[in-house]
C-alpha cells in the first residue's frame, strides 16, 4: 500500500514556473515508477510524465517535454515535476500515481495508487 500527496501546486503567470511534490508512505517506494498525470475540466486525465523505481529513465508527454522535468529522491520517499515556461494551456490538477511495475509507464492503467491532486493554474 502506497499513500502519497501532493504539493506545490498555485497560480502563476504564463512564462512561470511551479515546482510540485509527490510525498509517499510505504517502505516499498523505491520499487514504484512513478508518474504525474493532470487533468483540466471537462477533459480526461492524461499522462504527463513518468520515472523508473531508480530514476534513472524518464519519459514525457510530447506537450511538456523540454520544458518539465520529472525526479525522485527514493531516500526522501518524493518525487517532483519541475515546471517551466508554464502555458495557460497547462492549466489542471495535477496527480501523482503510483505503478508496481519498476519501468516507466505513461499507460493510466498500470498506476495502482494515486494521490488527491494539487491545482496548478496559469494565468495569460
Amino acid at each position: 500500500q502506497v499513500q502519497l500527496v501532493e504539493s506545490g501546486g498555485g497560480l502563476v503567470q504564463a512564462g512561470g514556473s511551479l515546482r510540485l511534490s509527490c510525498a509517499a508512505s510505504g517502505r516499498t517506494f523505491s520499487m514504484y515508477a512513478m508518474g504525474w498525470f493532470r487533468q483540466a475540466p471537462g477533459k480526461e486525465r492524461e499522462f504527463v510524465a513518468t520515472i523508473n523505481w531508480s530514476g534513472t529513465s524518464t519519459y514525457y508527454a510530447d506537450s511538456v517535454k523540454g520544458r518539465f522535468t520529472i525526479s525522485r529522491d527514493n531516500a526522501k520517499n518524493t518525487v517532483y515535476l519541475q515546471m517551466h515556461s508554464l502555458k495557460p494551456e497547462d492549466t489542471a490538477v495535477y496527480y501523482c500515481a503510483a505503478s508496481p511495475l519498476s519501468g516507466t509507464t505513461h499507460d493510466i492503467r498500470h498506476y495502482a495508487y494515486w494521490g488527491q491532486g494539487t491545482q496548478v493554474t496559469v494565468s495569460s
